[in-house]
């Protein structure tokens, strides 16, 4: 149980016990201060402003977890004035308040909070140490400085300034376009790494793609039936492929058919294979190499290409190529498992050159990319203004655009970087 703000220490004294030395677990009997009764034999832990998660004072107090112990402490620090239940997110916004986080890191916490998979967590572990908020922090500076030096030629045309002081803001910014486009170019890796993946696995009806979602769910989330068409509606499981959280849709058969209902599960097919980062195309064997063409239409580059029930064939082969699309082709057998390691690691490789942002620091929300594109549009608008206090207020446009990324908006940083460089008024 934690305890923040300036009466955390108190607390502890109100249930009986005193302020122990910083950072180091103590045992404490806690006591209700009105009855006296021992509330809990447990361990108390002092963090003592600034050096602690919000930079208040924070108190935590380690019970033993059974309800009616926590709910007897509970009771008792009710009863304490000016204590109350935190809301939700109230440390970490705290913290935000006290400078102990950014609101990159902030968002961060909570998606470590939240996160499913080992790829997940990395990501939001590397984000809470701060990689975004320094990439951010270091543009923002630049667009400060070349802001500064932008304004230092127009307010103070007869100082000694330097005679390129002005000329040399547009490679600079040119520069920092690049960089920040380049961020932005990413392909949504990051954000598809926080939300999850979505794969869709496709094919005409009775090609075993139920039986394939359900090996990969290892339980039976989908009907299987030897009916063609027995798939009508979208079935989604969530899984974990290779530490990236994924979602596999399995669809109904794609085929032209008179049935109202069917046709409408071939039009959701055919939008979650829009919408899907990747797809698997299940074919039968009995018929390869002949398809429809709606089927062989869900063959890109962004699709794994496999055919089913390969233990009716001679002498199976895992791997081929397709002759139609040139797309590499995996024989498998769900009735079996022939063929179905191959297949997964293929798709893991799949998934991770798509999404691995390797040792780039990924862009990981929506808001983030907003602000980025808002302070791009900005850049461009300052290239092209033939005024020199126009232009300057779009860098100012998008320097707050950058600041509205890591929480920091601060109206005083140009002018402490006019000063400074060029020691004007001195």
């Amino acid at each position: 149980m934690r305890l923040s703000g300036p009466g955390a220490g108190k607390a502890l004294q109100f249930l009986g016990t005193e302020i122990p030395a910083p950072r180091k677990a103590t045992r404490a009997r806690l006591v209700d201060p009105e009855s006296k009764d021992l509330l809990d034999d447990g361990l108390v832990l002092w963090f003592p402003q600034p050096a602690s998660f919000t930079g208040e004072d924070v108190v935590e107090l380690h019970l033993h977890g059974g309800r009616a112990i926590v709910a007897s402490v509970l009771a008792a620090l009710g009863g304490m004035q000016g204590l109350r239940l935190a809301e939700p997110g109230e440390f970490t916004r705290r913290a935000f308040a006290h400078d102990k986080l950014d609101l990159t890191q902030a968002e961060a916490l909570a998606d470590a909070i939240d996160a499913e998979t080992r790829v997940q967590a990395k990501q939001a572990l590397r984000q809470m140490g701060g990689a975004l908020k320094e990439l951010y922090d270091d543009w923002r500076q630049r667009l400060i400085h070349t802001l500064a030096h932008l304004e230092a030629a127009i307010d103070f045309p007869d100082e000694d300034l330097p005679p390129d002081v002005a000329t040399k803001v547009w490679p600079e910014l040119a520069l920092l376009q690049t960089d920040i486009s380049r961020h932005l170019d990413d392909r949504g890796r990051g954000e598809r790494v926080r939300e999850g993946l979505r794969i869709a696995i496709l094919g005409p009806p009775n090609a075993g793609k139920s039986s394939l979602l359900n090996w990969l769910a290892r339980r039976d989330a989908a009907i299987v039936s030897a009916i063609p068409g027995t798939t009508r509606d979208v079935i989604e499981v969530q899984l974990d492929i290779g530490g990236y959280a994924v979602t596999a849709v399995d669809t109904a058969g794609l085929r032209e058919t008179t049935d109202a209902v069917e046709q409408e599960g071939v039009r959701r097919a055919e939008a979650q294979a829009r919408d899907a980062d990747l797809r698997i195309v299940l074919l039968d064997c009995a018929s390869y190499p002949e398809r429809d063409g709606a089927t062989l239409a869900m063959i890109n580059g962004d699709t794994l290409v496999a055919v089913n029930k390969a233990d009716l064939l001679d002498a199976p082969r895992e791997i081929g190529r397709d002759g139609d699309t040139g797309q590499p082709l995996h024989y498998i057998s769900v009735a079996t498992g022939f063929g179905l390691d191959t297949l997964m690691h293929r798709l893991q490789t799949l998934i991770a050159q798509r999404f691995d942002s390797g040792a780039a620091v990924p862009l990981t929300r929506a808001r983030h990319r907003r602000e980025l594109e808002a302070c791009i549009a900005a850049l461009g608008r300052a290239e092209s203004n033939v005024q020199a206090e126009l232009a300057a207020e779009d860098i100012r446009i998008a320097a707050r655009a950058l600041g509205r990324l890591t929480g920091r908006v601060e109206v005083d940083e140009v002018l402490d970087v006019v000063f400074r460089d060029f020691c004007i008024g001195k």
